[in-house]
């Protein structure tokens, strides 16, 4: 895929962790071991296609150590989870003033379907928990490493 000024770019930034929970109003509603945390932000026009290559991207990345102490096994090898938050400050522009603006990030009803779309791409490769879009979230997590990855399609 040719990369386009100007055109929608689906960001995630990924963390891998030892554990990792989402907590809204005390709450938790998304927890997992082992695995990678995945901060997901979206831009009015992402595609199915940026979508899907995303989640297969997440399932197969080398991050996780071999038997040498080496990031060669990805998530699917190790039986790792996700755990998917949505980011819509992942669009945040402060190159100019004190205020950042969002106008880079998709609007609320089309990024919660995005979201969606997302979320059950992702879970065809394994297991898969989540935050509460549009929620106030407190994201508790323990980097493994650190290991601290920005993508974009």
């Amino acid at each position: 895929m040719e990369r386009i000024i100007g055109a929608a770019q689906l960001r995630v930034v990924i963390q891998r962790v030892s554990r990792a929970r989402v907590r809204v109003d005390g709450k938790v509603v998304g927890a997992i071991g082992r695995g990678l945390v995945v901060l997901v932000g979206f831009a009015a026009g992402d595609s199915e296609a940026q979508m899907k290559w995303m989640a297969d991207k997440l399932w197969g990345l080398r991050v996780f150590a071999d038997g040498e102490a080496r990031m060669n096994r990805s998530a699917s090898d190790v039986g790792a989870a996700l755990l998917i938050v949505s980011q819509f400050t992942l669009y945040g522009d402060a190159s100019r003033g004190r205020r950042p603006s969002f106008a880079g990030a998709a609007r609320p009803e089309a990024a919660r379907a995005l979201y969606d779309r997302f979320v059950k791409l992702c879970r065809a490769g394994g297991e898969v928990a989540e935050g509460e879009f549009g929620a106030m979230m407190e994201v508790e997590l323990t980097n493994e490493g650190p290991v601290t990855l920005q993508l974009e399609r």
